[in-house]
């Protein structure tokens, strides 16, 4: 059986090349490995329950057209987790000496600023990370070749961190003598800086260039303007990415919506693969609340009601929602009370009343987006039809920026929700406005005053 299962996979392989492309046979089916074969189904065996599900979702019936074709008659091709895993040792970590960062290493022992609760297991895959997820797989199954670097890019609290620290777990109970580098950019600004002053440059950059395997930082948007750690990550970056070192950076925006970031850098962040995670939608927000129930084995039910209506009134961030979870289940326990709807409503009373007031400003109703982009347009001497438009003409661009930036302030909107009401722009483009108004209002009165001028016109409906 075994025999003819491994033969029946090569064979069905070749098949699939001829619809799927190389870096997916490569990435997804070649890790799989044949379990067992009988009239009707190929059972293989998948490294973890990431890829059997994206296996599932994604090859399967292709995978069943083409075995037809090879075996001649239907067969099902099923992806399981395999359960006899080769067991790894356990990696340890040291905190480096300047502090913030963490290096795998198999015979240090102390405590790390990876978070093990951030593992694939517990990430929870929807159409506002699919991307992302997938692009993060791909990486442990082929670090430093298959997308190097890995640039993910999203609002504060969406998971980004998350999957990034879900990578280097991957990558070590894989390959245990992986060195791993985890740092924030801000962390390696200041090291930079101290490596200056205390003239241990070479020693910095031996521990970033060449003591590692697997680079990962976060918040690469704190390196805008910093020229001189600029020129160092951009000679880190060369020196890794020549010797196929991998590397995954997160950021709040796409490398082109970086102030003050160099050319330079922002061509080789898109070297690899530029991936988004947006606002989870409400089936999403309930899915991670269910995973964060299970994945704190908690004692107290929450009723499926429930967890909808903290998914419907809670919409900001995937952290606020696993908050959520955890102030509502102390509050039922403190009351001595089943958890329902109306005891979610009194435990997130402060979190939900501001959801329920948004339709206020300052006392008096808040205007509506449609209103914005009229008074906008008009103070400016365009038309909201072309603030709404994928137009990017200069004359658009200021009062389009404005408008955003007053849809925010004013109306507490999404930044999803804003940019679907500019021509279907993603959240990051919104931040990217809002950041270049504040900064024009702080630098430039007249410009100030034009706009609190139209502030004042949508107060006072």
């Amino acid at each position: 059986m075994e025999h003819s299962a491994k033969e029946a996979w090569k064979r069905l392989l070749e098949e699939a090349r001829r619809e799927l492309p190389d870096a997916t046979v490569r990435t997804w089916l070649e890790p799989a490995v044949p379990i067992a074969l009988d009239e009707d189904r190929l059972v293989l065996g998948a490294p973890d329950q990431f890829a059997a599900e994206w296996n599932e979702s994604k090859h399967a019936a292709v995978l069943a057209r083409a075995a037809e074709r090879v075996f001649g008659r239907p067969t099902q091709v099923i992806f399981r987790v395999q359960e006899e895993r080769q067991q790894r040792p356990q990696m340890d970590f040291f905190v480096a000496p300047h502090g913030g960062t963490a290096v795998a290493t198999a015979r240090t022992t102390a405590t790390t600023p990876l978070n093990e609760r951030y593992s694939f297991d517990t990430f929870v895959v929807g159409k506002s990370n699919e991307l992302a997820a997938a692009a993060a797989h791909a990486v442990v199954e082929a670090p430093g070749k298959t997308y190097n670097p890995l640039f993910i890019y999203g609002a504060t609290g969406l998971g980004k961190t998350h999957l990034m620290q879900a990578i280097a777990h991957a990558v070590l109970e894989r390959r245990p003598e992986t060195r791993i580098l985890y740092v924030g950019a801000e962390q390696f600004i200041n090291e930079v800086i101290e490596s200056i002053q205390a003239r241990t440059m070479p020693e910095f950059r031996r521990r970033y260039r060449s003591d590692v395997d697997l680079l990962l930082v976060d918040d690469v948007h704190f390196l805008e303007g910093k020229e001189m750690t600029q020129d160092e990550f951009f000679h880190t970056f060369n020196a890794l990415f020549e010797a196929r070192k991998q590397m995954v950076l997160t950021s709040d925006r796409p490398p082109k919506e970086i102030p003050g970031l160099e050319d330079r850098l922002i061509s080789r962040f898109e070297w690899g693969m530029v991936a988004d995670i947006g606002q989870p939608d409400l089936e999403h927000r309930i899915a991670i609340l269910r995973k964060k129930a299970q994945q704190d084995h908690l004692e107290l039910t929450i009723p499926d009601d429930a967890l909808r209506f903290i998914a419907e009134h809670i919409r900001s961030s995937v952290r606020e929602l696993e908050g959520c979870i955890i102030k509502l289940l102390l509050f039922a326990s403190l009351k001595n009370r089943e958890i329902t709807i109306e005891l979610a409503r009194e435990a997130l009373a402060d979190k939900i009343r501001q959801g329920e007031d948004a339709g206020s400003y300052g006392g008096r109703p808040m205007p509506s987006i449609d209103r914005v982009q009229e008074v906008v347009a008009r103070r400016w001497g365009v038309t909201p039809e072309g603030l709404r438009s994928k137009a990017r003409t200069k004359t658009l661009t200021v009062p389009r920026q404005v408008a955003m930036y007053l849809a925010r302030d004013m109306l507490s909107m999404q930044l999803v929700e804003i940019g679907q009401a500019f021509g279907g722009r993603d959240h990051s483009t919104v931040i990217h406005s809002v950041d270049k108004v504040e900064r024009q209002m702080m630098r430039d009165r007249t410009f100030k005053e034009r706009v609190e001028m139209a502030r004042q016109e949508l107060s006072a409906l």
